[in-house]
């Protein structure tokens, strides 16, 4: 079978133009699942505003195309460049099928317009957000949303990551499958560091500081236990350019935070090795977005055994199902959450052993390998309906 994954090149997304070797957000994982398949040729399409110097080749079976387009050709337009470029290179490729990842750039509409069959993964529902915003006319995401709503009812079906993306997508009236994004295969297989015990636990979360993620809101809840007298550490892991209003007010707090009680800190970007290494380092994860897209932080955190708090949003409820580590509280029950915090640091939970492993269930629902072969049974599904 020959696929093609038309996805964005994060290169594109920050910037990083001199940067020679192409990475990807959410499709990385799944890539890493194909690799391990036989009798599949995949080819990878990415659209970028500036040339860029790129290998043809990033596995065995992968091919990767980048493909220059001018900013004329993106959002202004309709993304009408990026859809011309790609329906150019799928010409040449000739794939069976055309997975188009997420609504939110050029991705979905080059799919529907690129003449093959395809399909298209919904990471973060454009609509969702855009409601949530409370985007204005010609915004980003207004614009994102009424890109998403030409392209959902255009394609042959809808990959969804979890149960909330499917209810959000049933409108359209177009097939749909849930398949939650997998997570990265170092998230199983990375060596365990052993973790001492530690009067002193160490909380992290994770996600670009936006007023989505809600770090100050946390913060502050996070400084209304230290006022308890319950120690602990905190560290923050997420972009942040800083020129960002939000942004600038949260590394203000946290100066401040830290100045008062110590053992506040950010990390703006972690390698995988060093990300594994501080998961293994942590003893919980809070993560309490307003909205969430990928919802891959929860998955990661089970995967390493971290205990969970979580708020009720996109696929939280769906991933986090029969983890005993793993609690999930309605979006804006912040005392609900700090007190269930404030138990587990009194009794001393983090104590307790982490699991070596997540439940096969997880494992399952997860792994890469296990979620690349049900992607290649939906294209299968879809290829076998005439269109």
């Amino acid at each position: 079978m020959k696929i093609a994954i038309l996805t964005t090149d994060c290169r594109e997304v920050e910037k990083n133009y001199r940067c020679e070797q192409p990475y990807f957000a959410a499709p990385e994982a799944l890539l890493q699942g194909f690799r391990a398949m036989s009798g599949l040729e995949v080819h990878v399409v990415s659209c970028a505003q500036q040339p860029m110097v790129s290998p043809s080749k990033i596995g065995d079976n992968i091919w990767f195309h980048g493909l220059h387009v001018p900013k004329l050709g993106w959002l202004r337009t309709g993304y009408q460049g990026c859809v011309r470029a790609v329906r150019r290179k799928l010409q040449e490729i000739q794939p069976d099928i055309v997975h188009g990842q997420g609504t939110e750039r050029d991705c979905a509409i080059c799919a529907v317009l690129s003449g093959f069959p395809n399909v298209l993964t919904i990471h973060g529902c454009m609509n969702a957000i855009a409601k949530l915003q409370q985007a204005r006319v010609g915004t980003f995401y207004w614009l994102a949303a009424h890109v998403e709503n030409f392209t959902v009812p255009r394609t042959h079906g809808v990959i969804c990551i979890s149960e909330y993306v499917e209810n959000l997508v049933k409108k359209y009236q177009v097939p749909t499958w849930i398949v939650p994004n997998p997570i990265q295969k170092m998230f199983f297989e990375f060596p365990r560091e052993e973790k001492s015990a530690n009067n002193r636990p160490l909380i992290i979360n994770v996600g670009v500081i936006s007023e989505r993620k809600r770090q100050i809101q946390l913060l502050g809840v996070l400084e209304s236990l230290r006022k308890k007298n319950l120690q602990f550490d905190t560290i923050f892991v997420g972009r942040s350019e800083g020129d960002d209003l939000y942004q600038k007010q949260f590394g203000e707090l946290l100066a401040a935070a830290d100045q008062r009680h110590g053992g506040f800190k950010h990390i703006k970007r972690l390698d995988d090795a060093a990300f594994c290494k501080l998961m293994d380092e942590a003893a919980a994860m809070i993560h309490f977005s307003s909205e969430e897209s990928f919802g891959l932080t929860f998955a990661e955190a089970i995967a390493r055994g971290l205990y969970l708090f979580a708020s009720d949003v996109g696929a939280a409820r769906f991933i986090c199902r029969e983890i005993d580590n793993a609690r999930v509280f309605p979006v804006d029950e912040w005392n609900e959450m700090q007190a269930a915090v404030e138990k587990w640091l009194v009794e001393k939970a983090y104590l307790n052993p982490r699991p070596n492993n997540p439940p096969q269930e997880f494992v399952k629902k997860f792994h890469p390998i296990y979620v690349a072969e049900r992607h290649v049974e939906i294209y299968r599904a879809v290829l076998e309906k005439p269109h």
